[in-house]
């Protein structure tokens, strides 16, 4: 069996959060090279032998799988692929879980733990600070397309090209090196490898994503330890379908324990999602009744209570103080206070610019650490100024809330 040194990127799409209880419906692995070249894709449809669970969020249908192979008969396929190679995933913790699972059912063992892998999440904290923890802020950050999210081969080679970034903006670190080492020359298992046709998803439509969907992909990185963000990823998740169930909640629970958070922290991080998500809800100035009752929704299902979601949608939410953990809300504007445009408004510029300037505001070219607030045609802009204004942490909302602002 020949090794080739580099980087496998895995994505899988699961009928569940929780390995054991659910199982994988979808794998993909793609090839980085160590000068971060992305070199190979292989991907299939797995039978999972039981329901597909939310396949409004992954997609796929029963009869995708009806003629897939089980991962039994791919494992020692998969094995080939990643031997001698790091093993990197978005949220790795999660991926790495299944696969090793899977893998253990067909008697073969990866030789390395969860922690010994690379993490494009995690990593997102040192080469793209202030982005969110999702996949879809980390491709935003440096231009790339992910074009179907939930695609386990979409999103494995999305995942790739962001860790061929990461590895071009510091060729030179020495843990690159480590990792390769560490993984060429670990005690990997023979792989005998039956070269299955792939069974590919079909072609069509994939689904538009749900507003709470939306939401979680603007959501902010959490400054707290690795494992607060591992725990809302996997929150993340749980919420897409809009519902926790039983067993996912066995499992969050479980979760907590195996990264040593208690119940208390597990609460404060709770009113920190739920404010992340009502700040997100109202980029754009408004809240409509559709989206305020899938709020409300997920406020019963962290356990927060209806008064104070009520109070969050009250007025925009900006963020959570730092002293209290209190959602701060309205944007606060005095006289003088500068303002930046960017996009293509409804409306001509210049008659915005008079209507702010009548207000009292002023009117700023560019994002300096000055500047109080950014009105973005699109409050979902990538544009360099809404990157700038969000890395220091100044409010972009979107053009429908200047009725809001000019009206306080």
């Amino acid at each position: 069996m020949t090794m080739d040194a580099g980087f496998a990127v895995i994505d899988v799409e699961t009928t569940g959060l929780f390995p054991g209880s659910h199982r994988i419906a979808e794998i993909a692995v793609v090839h980085v090279e160590p000068d971060g070249t992305v070199s190979n894709r292989w991907e299939t449809l797995v039978n999972p032998q039981r329901d597909l669970g939310p396949q409004h969020i992954h997609g796929i249908r029963a009869a995708d799988i009806l003629h897939a192979p089980l991962f039994g008969d791919i494992a020692h396929d998969v094995m080939e692929l990643l031997t001698g190679r790091v093993l990197v995933a978005h949220n790795v913790h999660f991926d790495y879980r299944f696969v090793s699972h899977e893998m253990d059912r067909a008697g073969l063992e990866l030789p390395f733990e969860a922690h010994e892998c690379l993490c494009t999440m995690k990593l997102a904290r040192r080469y793209l600070p202030g982005a969110g923890r999702s996949l879809k802020d980390c491709c935003d950050s440096f231009g790339l397309e992910l074009a179907n999210a939930h695609s386990a081969g979409d999103d494995a080679e999305a995942a790739a090209h962001v860790l061929g970034n990461y590895i071009r903006m510091d060729a030179e670190n020495p843990e690159w090196f480590t990792a390769l080492d560490r993984a060429y020359f670990a005690s990997w298992p023979i792989a005998e490898p039956k070269r299955l046709p792939r069974a590919f998803r079909r072609s069509g439509s994939d689904p538009q994503p749900h507003f709470l969907e939306r939401l979680v992909d603007r959501l902010p990185e959490v400054t707290g330890p690795d494992e607060h963000n591992a725990y809302l990823a996997m929150l993340d998740r749980a919420l897409l379908d809009w519902q926790i169930s039983a067993s996912e909640a066995d499992g969050l629970v479980a979760l907590t324990d195996s990264l040593g958070i208690s119940r208390n922290v597990a609460d404060q991080l709770h009113v920190s999602y739920m404010i992340s998500m009502l700040a997100a809800a109202w980029e754009d100035g408004i809240i409509t009744p559709e989206e305020e009752s899938d709020l409300r929704i997920v406020g019963d299902l962290l356990d927060i209570s209806q008064e104070s979601i009520t109070q969050g949608l009250a007025g925009p939410v900006i963020g959570q103080d730092e002293q209290t953990g209190a959602a701060v809300q309205s944007l606060v504007l005095t006289a003088g206070d500068k303002v930046v445009l960017t996009g293509e408004m409804s409306r001509d510029r210049s008659d915005i610019e008079a209507d702010l300037r009548a207000a009292g505001f002023s009117i700023h070219p560019g994002v300096t650490k000055a500047v109080k607030l950014l009105v973005a045609a699109d409050p979902d802009s990538l544009s360099g100024k809404a990157k700038k204004a969000r890395g220091y942490g100044i409010p972009v909302v979107g053009e429908s809330y200047l009725a809001t602002l000019l009206r306080n």
